[in-house]
């Protein structure tokens, strides 16, 4: 019998599995008070298990998305979404921290499978039409994956257990794959050439700066480990730019960042991404081990930032469409680093929840207006030819700026303080949040860069790929 490939059920799936993926960048968020408990870890090891995801996710778009095209877009999305399956139950089984971070690793990398080829698919099985529609689609249900994951993640650690933000993705998975295999259809794509070398050059090389990172907070900057792991980083990226010069087909092709707009633009959405996953890193662990308040509380008090961006992200793309988008752009980094700094200072050990509400609202209104605006930016920068590769490249800097954020973030608070009371936390919090504010205005400065057009193609919202938030 032959299975007919429905659209309606190619969009159903596509937007499942994504949604999964991207829930995943978040989910933890709420639980990592929960995980530091149970595996008597600290904040270094928890940054890790945000970051072992972050990274792997980040170095794997790219090649992913080529191994669609080549081995076929089906094949592959199945491939990454079993990896994701496995690895989420091996999370949920980890005894030990460094399991649970080489199954979040692992997870990254089934992630990098299924969030291009998601997209991908989906795109393939409609008529140009109604791309525009149904793409919008999928991209809603990231942002409301943005918007849940640290609701469900708390829910989940607070009514049953940690373990089981992992377990909920193994029936999901396996009903997905098992659907996919008989309602998608297969579909392949130019065979570019795998830039293998360069995916292992800054794969190795952000490992290295961000280690590096984490490290010097605690360990101090003029030890040699922090020397030793800062430097070794610096020369990989170095070798990566030297190599992605010359590759026949590089993942991030330098002749792109040629283009002003499109590098600033690259530059404000690595920004962006690291001041989302460095507040939300330290403002959900704040939550629970500064104010006392529950894991599904701390996820409820987190809405008025993480949902802000299902009502003003669209009439931000919006209104640049007819302003261009550097005006957006800059209002927005400067608005989330204003609203940041504002909970930096409120954040004392008796504040009161209703003072920190409006601080959270402008920061969540600022990145509200960058999340759509920003890859838009990039992605109107080149021609049609190199749309592809834009957009994977803007999805890649995402990524490795969210582990990034959440470095400094770290480094910063182990300098300061350290979790053994609500005041040491304190002690850390204020200056690491005030730090991913400032990283926030620099990407205000990045943004500046940007030449304003009137009448810029804003990209759909499926190529913006979710961060808000993220700290999972």
């Amino acid at each position: 019998m032959t299975t007919k490939f429905s659209p309606r059920w190619t969009l159903a799936l596509t937007s499942t599995a994504f949604f999964m993926v991207a829930l995943d960048a978040l989910v933890v968020a709420t639980a990592l008070p929960a995980i530091q408990r149970d595996l008597k870890v600290g904040v270094p090891t928890l940054e890790w298990t945000v970051n072992a995801y972050a990274l792997t996710f980040a170095a794997g778009i790219v090649s992913a998305a080529a191994l669609g095209d080549r081995l076929g877009r089906r094949r592959v999305f199945i491939a990454g979404l079993g990896l994701f399956t496995v690895a989420s139950a091996a999370c949920a089984l980890a005894p030990s921290a460094g399991l649970l971070l080489t199954a979040r690793a692992i997870q990254g990398m089934g992630a990098a499978a299924v969030m291009p080829l998601s997209l991908t698919i989906l795109t393939a099985a409609f008529p140009p039409e109604r791309r525009g529609a149904v793409v919008g689609m999928w991209g809603a249900i990231g942002g409301l994956a943005v918007a849940s994951g640290p609701v469900i993640g708390g829910a989940i650690t607070q009514g049953i257990d940690w373990h089981w933000i992992f377990w909920v993705n193994v029936p999901i998975g396996a009903g997905a794959i098992a659907l996919a295999r008989v309602r998608l259809s297969e579909s392949h794509g130019p065979r570019s050439p795998l830039d293998l070398p360069g995916l292992a050059t800054v794969t190795a090389a952000a490992v290295s700066l961000v280690w590096a990172l984490v490290r010097s907070g605690s360990v101090g900057w003029a030890r040699p480990e922090t020397l030793v792991t800062l430097s070794v980083g610096v020369a990989l990226l170095s070798a990566f730019v030297v190599w992605e010069r010359r590759a026949p087909a590089p993942m991030l092709p330098p002749r792109l960042f040629a283009n002003r707009t499109f590098a600033a633009a690259n530059a404000t959405a690595f920004l962006m991404t690291a001041t989302i996953m460095a507040a939300a890193f330290l403002i959900a662990q704040y939550f629970q081990l500064a104010l006392g308040n529950s894991p599904l509380s701390t996820g409820l008090r987190l809405l008025p930032w993480t949902a802000t961006p299902i009502v003003v992200a669209p009439v931000a793309g919006a209104l640049s469409d007819r302003i261009g988008p550097r005006p957006i752009m800059v209002t927005g980094m400067l608005l989330q680093a204003a609203g940041l700094a504002w909970f930096a200072l409120q954040a004392t050990d008796g504040v009161g929840y209703v003072s920190l509400v409006t601080p959270l609202i402008i920061a969540g209104v600022g990145i509200s207006m960058v999340i759509p605006t920003t890859p838009a930016a990039a992605i109107g920068a080149v021609g049609p030819a190199d749309i592809g590769k834009a957009s994977g490249t803007n999805s890649t800097l995402q990524r490795f700026g969210g582990a990034f954020g959440i470095a400094v973030a770290t480094a910063v608070f182990t300098a300061n303080g350290h979790l053994g009371s609500a005041a040491s936390f304190d002690s850390g919090f204020r200056p690491a949040l005030a730090a991913a504010a400032g990283m926030s205005l620099l990407g205000a400065c990045a943004a500046l860069l940007v030449r304003s057009r009137r009448g810029a193609a804003r990209l759909l919202p499926a190529d913006v790929a979710p961060a808000p938030a993220a700290t999972s």
